[in-house]
């Protein structure tokens, strides 16, 4: 789960990491009193979910409460489009009121998991600021990468060797090591996925600042953090995302494509994809059902499915381990008989009780396209995307 901006910052004031003076603002103005008591100068920044905003128009620059009245006025209620967002952009509740900082240099720091090495990992270059990205792959020797023990945690010889690694003068020495272990903190202490700071900014009074925070936060942890849970911001969240979460259909990811996905086990829910992708076609979600015996979540599944405009076919490969195929199989039954489902479904049963779920829906009456081989599901699923309905049986 992601926060906005000024959330992240509120965690990291607790935490001890310097930021900006500002607050948050729902109305322009309210931006132009805060700008005041800023001195005049300032900058408002768009709070949405995605980076990219400055080139976007979502971070202006002011240098009266007027101008960050109008600024701010342009801003709210509109919805902001950047690079990683769609086409509609993200819509623009609140803006973020904060003085304008001097900075002599931009430095870029963050912890993620590393999945590779299966630990944290501290991200750390001396080129920061916009274009990270591209900066990193222009020159990637500036970017230093140093994994942590979970066992031993982060330890103040390796935050000093990073400190090194940025090319500080001493005196900024021991604050970067002090920020480096407060960002451990709380990645730590939050179950975070990923802490970031782009920039951290050299000040000219000589000071370290975190003048950008991003955080993600591990949903899985969420029941250990119900303050946290309450910062989730619905209006940035992708809708067909929230209505699966709701359905309690928890691993399902909204995608660009038109064919949707209903599987068990991530593993095979990935295969399934690019199986989909090979064959011409392009996955509308990615979905993992899990090890369920329960059919209410198939049919809570077809439930998004059915309501996607932009899904003209499913496919639904289970292989049956610890989960019944029978029991899914009364669930996909159930759909047809709670819903009116549209689009052409390939089924493709595999597993335990396989035969048992294979008579239900022989005998259901409902009409769907039976798949034995994946390869095969997929290919039949991509051609059932592009044309009619067609009837039980194969392709």
């Amino acid at each position: 789960m992601r926060i906005h901006e000024y959330q992240a910052k509120a965690l990291f004031q607790e935490y001890g990491i310097a930021i900006p003076r500002g607050k948050v603002a729902p109305e322009a103005g309210e931006a132009g009193e805060i700008a005041r008591s800023l001195g005049g100068r300032a900058i408002i920044k768009a709070q949405i979910h995605a980076g990219g905003r400055g080139k976007a128009g979502g971070i202006r620059l002011v240098s009266s409460p007027a101008e960050a009245e109008k600024a701010a006025r342009e801003l709210l209620g509109k919805r902001l489009a950047t690079s990683q967002t769609k086409p509609e952009g993200l819509p623009v509740q609140t803006v973020l009121v904060e003085e304008a900082v001097e900075r002599l240099r931009e430095l870029y720091l963050c912890i993620t998991v590393d999945e590779a090495g299966r630990c944290p990992a501290i991200i750390a270059s001396a080129a920061g600021g916009v274009d990270i990205e591209e900066k990193a792959r222009l020159s990637p020797r500036k970017v230093q990468r140093f994994p942590i023990d979970p066992a031993t945690g982060l330890q103040p010889s390796e935050a000093r060797r990073l400190a090194d690694s940025l090319n500080l003068d001493q005196s900024l020495v021991e604050p970067a090591v002090t920020i480096t272990t407060s960002l451990y903190r709380l990645f730590t202490g939050e179950d975070c996925l990923l802490v970031e700071i782009n920039p951290l900014v050299v000040t000219t009074d000589g000071k370290l600042l975190a003048l950008d925070a991003r955080i993600v936060l591990d949903d899985n942890a969420l029941f250990r953090h119900q303050y946290l849970a309450a910062l989730q911001d619905l209006s940035q969240e992708e809708p067909r995302e929230i209505q699966a979460t709701q359905l309690g259909v928890r691993n399902y990811i909204k995608l660009e494509g038109n064919i949707g996905c209903m599987v068990n086990g991530a593993g095979l829910a990935m295969a399934v994809m690019d199986l989909i992708k090979m064959a011409g076609g392009s996955p509308a979600n990615f979905l993992d059902i899990g090890t369920l015996n329960a059919p209410e979540r198939v049919t809570n599944a077809f439930r998004v499915f059915t309501q996607d405009p932009e899904v003209k076919a499913v496919l639904v490969n289970i292989f049956g381990g610890m989960a019944r195929v029978d029991i899914v199989a009364r669930g996909i039954v159930e759909a047809y008989r709670q819903m009116e489902i549209h689009v052409p479904v390939v089924i493709r049963l595999a597993g335990t009780n396989v035969e048992e779920g294979k008579r239900i829906l022989r005998e259901s009456g409902i009409p769907y396209i039976e798949a034995d081989d994946l390869a095969a599901a997929a290919r039949q699923v991509v051609r059932a995307a592009g044309g009619a309905m067609g009837e039980k049986g194969n392709l």
